[in-house]
């Protein structure tokens, strides 16, 4: 009996965020340890199909580097990495394409689809929806990566439309330029950038940390919520530094760009999506626009 009841408590907890976020577009980013390991994948899946039915609008965005480089590793090709970007020749960029916007993308919307969702695979050269050219700066230093590509614009068109008659988008991070060319894009910085055109409500970046950490040593220190401005200083101070920075840029993007709720997670908790969206505390770190729009 005390264990349906606290299951019903759940239920009660949740309705607000059910009825404040009824039609609303989600933006999931998903990457990290949530898309290597099956049973989490499996989870997040479930959780993005349980959005979608109690009437949120979910989009999810995902990377998959480590798919690739497998994959390279197989076919005896190298990877290479010039400060922790992937270096992507014409043979690189074939299999990242193959990967990215075939087996991933394929992969997810049949488990979405399986969950019970009804989900739409895309890349940015559907309806050209992801226009990129080649990447010629990082940190403020020319860089050559070959065909990593670089956001020029975003028509989200097709994705509205697909959101607009029910399907669950997933978009892999493949862009193309104006003669053609495929670019790998970072899919972080994709996911920043879609939620801001979309105007969503929310946009959630699964990670392999817990969120933004005043000790990046201690799990203990989570950040539960702070404001964009705020987490500027963390970025000015190096408390933010690392493998973090971009992460947290696409976050302040998105946030820039007029979403209100960006959502840093754990996407190693087993259903975290969900205990971050539809529970008063959450999981993670909740960056909010501006103080007006925290909780």
């Amino acid at each position: 009996m005390e264990q349906l009841a606290a299951r019903a408590q759940t239920l009660v907890e949740a309705l607000p965020y059910i009825r404040k976020f009824h039609d609303a577009v989600v933006v999931i980013k998903y990457g990290g340890a949530a898309m290597v390991d099956n049973q989490l994948k499996a989870a997040v899946l479930q959780d993005i199909v349980l959005l979608w039915y109690v009437g949120m609008r979910p989009v999810l965005v995902h990377g998959g580097g480590p798919e690739v480089s497998a994959l390279m590793k197989r076919l005896g090709m190298q990877p290479e990495f010039v400060r922790g970007l992937r270096v992507t020749d014409q043979g690189t960029m074939e299999v990242a394409e193959m990967v990215l916007g075939g087996k991933i993308n394929k992969d997810l919307v049949d488990g979405l689809n399986q969950a019970g969702g009804r989900a739409v695979g895309l890349s940015g050269k559907d309806d050209r929806s992801i226009l990129a050219r080649k990447l010629e700066t990082h940190e403020g230093q020319p860089i050559d990566l070959g065909f990593v590509g670089d956001i020029v614009s975003i028509r989200p068109d097709l994705i509205r439309l697909l959101v607009d008659h029910g399907y669950i988008p997933v978009l892999s991070s493949i862009g193309v330029g104006v003669d053609g060319t495929s670019y790998n894009i970072n899919a972080d910085t994709l996911a920043g950038r879609v939620a801001a055109e979309l105007g969503a409500a929310k946009f959630v970046m699964l990670t392999d940390v817990r969120g933004i950490l005043r000790d990046p040593r201690d799990e203990g220190s989570l950040v539960g919520r702070i404001t964009a401005a705020e987490v500027g200083d963390l970025i000015a101070d190096g408390t933010i530094d690392g493998g973090m920075i971009p992460k947290v840029a696409a976050c302040l993007e998105a946030s820039q760009g007029g979403v209100p709720r960006v959502h840093i997670i754990d996407g190693r908790i087993e259903h975290g999506l969900l205990m971050e969206i539809f529970t008063d505390r959450g999981i993670g770190t909740l960056i909010a626009k501006d103080a007006a729009a925290l909780p």
